[in-house]
């Protein structure tokens, strides 16, 4: 207490008012996670960019760029990654290159920092974004602790965006670990012999990414605006003939956002056939956009 008192360390309780609204509908959600900065940890939108800590002059240009089109098309998300060596520490950069706040999760106590080597960028991150763990001071570094904390990283998200990995690495792990939080996983391709590029190829081919390209997969499948820089409004309050089971399945997909059909078959409580003509209609009117693995958002 005293340490945090000291270091203007927020510790956040899983009751707290403030308590980010993300987190809590993840199963294994923080009781208890510490807090330092300036970043609202609720913002409207959050994404978390990682990849591999080898990350190639291919990898970082994508992160660039992308961060920077974020930028000018004024959707200021929060940027959320792991502060470790290459895709982490390029997101942050390149995030406070162009004015967008940024989040670095890490996996020990806030009373030190690892890599050291990212010091000046960490300080730099208090001003504009902050640092979060569920660690306390004077935690042990060990190699498990940079795997859990990569569900706080997936967690914060509303969706995880992985630049480049190899075909096992913590940013696979955290694209899975998003996935069964039912938040969106993009990925940027890569040519097939390029090792760095095989996790997310895999990820894609997989369907447990959609593919990336540039900003506007991404404002396509967050929903988002894409010439105003705002999340659209959802369109079914311009569909006053919704039948009362459309509007059900509408207000479901509004309360957990993307989900599968066997999801929305237990929410529901429909048969399988009836909640597919459902998704069908609704898919005609406009309301909803369908992914692979019949998967299913709202527009």
């Amino acid at each position: 207490l005293e340490f945090i008192g000291k270091n203007q360390i927020r510790p956040f309780f899983y009751l707290d008012d403030d308590y980010p609204k993300r987190f809590s509908q993840c199963n294994d959600a923080p009781i208890l996670f510490y807090f330092k900065g300036n970043a609202s940890l609720n913002s409207e939108k959050v994404i978390s960019i990682v990849g591999t800590r080898n990350a190639t002059g291919y990898g970082r240009q994508m992160c660039d760029e992308l961060l920077q089109k974020l930028s000018e098309k004024g959707h200021m998300p929060l940027v959320v990654s792991g502060l470790a060596y290459g895709i982490d520490i390029q997101a942050h950069k390149s995030a406070l290159k162009y004015g967008l706040p940024t989040v670095g999760v890490v996996g020990h106590g806030l009373d030190r920092l690892y890599p050291s080597a990212h010091q000046k960028i960490a300080n730099d991150m208090l001003g504009n974004g902050g640092l979060l763990t569920d660690f306390p001071s004077q935690t042990k570094i060990e190699a498990a602790n940079f795997i859990r904390r990569n569900r706080l990283i997936a967690g914060l998200s509303d969706a995880t965006i992985v630049i480049e990995s190899g075909e096992k690495g913590g940013a696979l792990i955290t694209a899975d670990i998003a996935s069964s939080y039912n938040r969106d996983v993009l990925a940027f391709p890569g040519r097939s012999s390029d090792p760095y590029s095989k996790g997310c190829n895999r990820l894609i081919k997989r369907n447990i990414a959609a593919m990336i390209e540039s900003v506007s997969d991404l404002e396509y499948q967050l929903g988002w605006d894409a010439s105003q820089g705002s999340a659209r409004p959802v369109q079914q309050l311009l569909f006053p003939e919704l039948t009362s089971d459309e509007k059900k399945i509408s207000d479901l997909l509004q309360e957990h956002g993307k989900t599968n059909i066997d999801s929305l078959v237990n929410y529901s409580g429909m048969p399988v056939q009836q909640l597919s003509s459902i998704l069908i209609n609704l898919e005609f009117k406009g309301l909803i956009n369908v992914f692979p693995g019949k998967m299913y958002k709202l527009k």
